[in-house]
């Protein structure tokens, strides 16, 4: 199956591959490193074909951003979040840290709480 790589805004092809297994490629919200160039996944489209009248998945197109992931980013709940995730401020999100100290890092922020 192939599955392409386009620039998040502007839908400019980056790259493609063929991938066997539909489980590797990754969800929105996750990063994707792929020899030296990192990406985070923002958006997965699939491509559907019409073949002996039923829909068979064609293709996956995934929206993407440039980016290596910030050293304080972790794997919680089957997703990636940026900081500490047991903060009751912290947006448990790839995107955004927190709204109390967004530029980090958490050890340092006066307004942890604990869920």
């Amino acid at each position: 199956m192939r599955v392409e790589l386009r620039l998040a805004g502007s839908g400019r092809l980056i790259d493609h591959m063929e991938v066997s297994d539909l489980g590797d490629v990754p969800q929105p919200g996750r990063w994707w490193a792929l020899g030296e160039r990192s990406f985070l996944v923002l958006q997965r489209s699939h491509r559907y074909h019409l073949r002996n009248g039923r829909y068979e998945l064609a293709g996956i197109a995934l929206q993407v951003k440039l980016q290596t992931p910030p050293p304080d980013a972790r794997p919680w709940q089957h997703q990636w979040v940026i900081g500490d995730p047991s903060c009751r401020f912290n947006a448990r999100s790839p995107l955004l840290r927190c709204a109390v100290l967004p530029a980090g890092p958490c050890e340092r922020c006066s307004h942890f709480e604990a869920r």
